[in-house]
């Protein structure tokens, strides 16, 4: 199951790769960039999308779905938490201030008169 979605999920991204490298964009045109042509209708209301923007909307939400469903997968693979194998300190904060405490005044000690 999971290698049919690694599947799935390779083959929306190369198409989302894919399509949004052969859109045009917006005011790509040379003569856009210095005034020339329809300049105007680079901040109007778009029209209705045409087939490539619809084709990269349905890969992109296709790769999000992806995504997120291998994250669960792995997620409940490799346990519910991520601080399940964490070691737990057996020290307190006290027993460390006491120590240092004793290290002082057997160092001090050592200090000839």
């Amino acid at each position: 199951m999971e290698g049919l979605i690694v599947i799935i999920h390779v083959l929306a991204s190369l198409g989302v790769i894919g399509l949004v490298l052969i859109q045009h964009g917006k005011g790509a045109d040379a003569g856009a960039a210095f005034g020339g042509g329809n300049t105007g209708s680079m901040f109007s209301v778009p029209g209705s999308a045409n087939f490539l923007s619809r084709a990269t909307s349905i890969c992109v939400t296709i790769f999000f779905c992806t995504s997120i469903t291998l994250a669960v997968i792995a997620s409940n693979k490799h346990g519910a938490s991520a601080f399940a194998d964490l070691p737990q300190e057996t020290e307190s904060i006290e027993t460390i201030d006491t120590n240092a405490e004793s290290d002082n005044s057997v160092g001090a000690s050592d200090i000839p008169d």
